[in-house]
């Protein structure tokens, strides 16, 4: 138990045991030997190592809470709650730096009502049933619950056009490799998500850039391309895009799927952020229903690790070639979640979650602009991200790529635009996550690291 170093200080203070054990733990925080997230050891358990009375310990922690440095549930026990900002990277832990994470509302009602739903819903399902190979897609409950979730998005989402799949990357890697032919092209904003990058690097496919403005992607360049070169589909993030955060307006999505529909592209509308707003514009797909190939899924608002997507294909044939295609790179997704995330939705409880995700998002992003607004910027009233823009240095240094660099080590999940840069041409800029395991107040302490480090980089 790494708790034995506590010992010695114990009995050397003149402070109470109780109201030392709150420093302890802080002190252990800074230093590395506890990291966020951390499960603590049962209280009796510790009580022993540290030969205290269980009930200061008990005194002890209760203080901790009070602090914020740790946080309790009903048979979870306890675990440090802490904070990010300023911690020493642990092995393992760079990429948690700098993935897109929604906020984490770990003690929120919503929270406790999906665990208790997904502990019910084990224990009733014979173990078997949900260990079995299952038909591709999900199960016809899964399908149709899948169905009436994308309807506020697709209000023509029906269940036989639906695929339930193992999160949104696997949906882009069926969808590339089946769409785009050798010697073609897929269309793509000049700041795409990376992953998508990786994908075509893997299969080889040439991705062409379009142009962007504040508003996204610019329709002129989708149809210059049309008519310029072998364009196999169109791939773009309409709503919160990543990491700029714009949306397209209507008028553009208007003319993307007229553009799309003469030219008879298939659209890949790949919508993770689009369950965040409140109110969004209606989807490609209502558009160009016959083309388009709508995606969201469950990692931009409940949780990365849930690994549950939906793609609504254009029609029944498209449906199953997809599944064809997703079998062949995924096999199938977990019978598990599928189960779980459908027992959710079905009891109504990812509205709950969605609506309290939506709430944190608000705060965040108001303390966003709050902080940065001066710095110029841009985030979305529900979004847990944002984009600040940069200058340009005028001695050559590649600034967001440095800034990026110190603000991890910070533990502040900063990415540069070159990773997100589809034309060679990156512009100077951060994509800045304020989700994940961050608390309130580590949102304050890692934009006040940002506003920091940029001025000091630009006086």
């Amino acid at each position: 138990m790494p708790f034995t170093h506590w010992v010695h200080r114990l009995k050397g203070s003149a402070l109470p045991a109780y109201q030392l054990i709150p420093e302890l733990i802080a002190e252990d925080l800074q230093q590395g030997r506890l990291a966020p997230r951390e499960r603590l050891p049962p209280l009796r358990d510790l009580a022993g190592v540290l030969q205290l009375n269980y009930t200061t310990v008990v005194r002890g922690f209760a203080a901790a809470r009070e602090r914020g440095l740790i946080a309790s549930r009903p048979g979870l026990g306890s675990y440090v709650r802490g904070s990010f900002i300023g911690l020493p990277l642990r092995a393992g832990t760079g990429a948690e730096m700098t993935m897109n994470l929604p906020p984490e509302i770990e003690d929120h009602p919503a929270m406790q009502a999906l665990q208790e739903r997904a502990a019910a819903l084990v224990t009733a399902t014979p173990l078997h049933d949900l260990m079995r190979y299952q038909d591709f897609g999900g199960t016809a409950r899964d399908r149709e619950l899948a169905a009436q979730w994308l309807a506020p998005m697709v209000p023509d989402a029906r269940a036989d056009r639906v695929l339930v799949a193992p999160g949104i990357h696997s949906v882009l890697l069926a969808l590339v490799s089946l769409l785009v032919k050798p010697g073609q092209s897929l269309c793509v904003e000049a700041m795409v998500y990376p992953g998508l990058k990786a994908i075509a690097a893997q299969l080889n496919i040439q991705l062409h850039p379009l142009a962007m403005d504040a508003n996204g992607l610019l329709p002129d360049e989708f149809e210059a391309a049309c008519k310029s070169t072998h364009v196999a589909a169109l791939y773009l993030c309409p709503n919160l895009h990543n990491p700029t955060t714009a949306t397209l307006p209507i008028a553009r999505r208007e003319r993307l799927a007229d553009i799309a529909l003469r030219y008879s592209i298939p659209i890949i509308e790949d919508d993770a952020y689009g369950m965040l707003p409140a109110a969004a514009p209606p989807a490609l797909a209502d558009y160009a229903p016959g083309l388009t190939y709508y995606v969201s899924g469950m990692s931009k608002w409940l949780g990365a690790g849930v690994r549950t997507a939906y793609v609504l294909a254009p029609s029944i044939t498209a449906t199953q070639r997809l599944a064809g295609a997703l079998r062949a790179t995924t096999v199938m997704a977990s019978p598990f979640i599928a189960a779980i995330v459908s027992g959710w939705l079905a009891q109504g409880l990812g509205a709950d979650v969605l609506a309290a995700v939506r709430a944190e998002c608000a705060w965040r992003s108001a303390l966003i602009r709050e902080r940065l607004g001066p710095l110029g910027v841009r985030t979305h009233p529900h979004g847990f991200h944002a984009w600040l823009p940069l200058p340009v240095p005028d001695d050559g240094r590649a600034l967001a790529h440095d800034l990026a660099v110190d603000l991890q080590a910070l533990g502040v999940a900063a990415v540069a635009g070159s990773a997100f840069s589809t034309d060679r041409q990156p512009p100077e800029g951060l994509r800045l996550c304020l989700g994940g395991g961050l608390t309130r107040d580590d949102c304050g302490r890692a934009l006040q690291a940002v506003a920091e480090a940029v001025n000091a980089s630009t006086a």
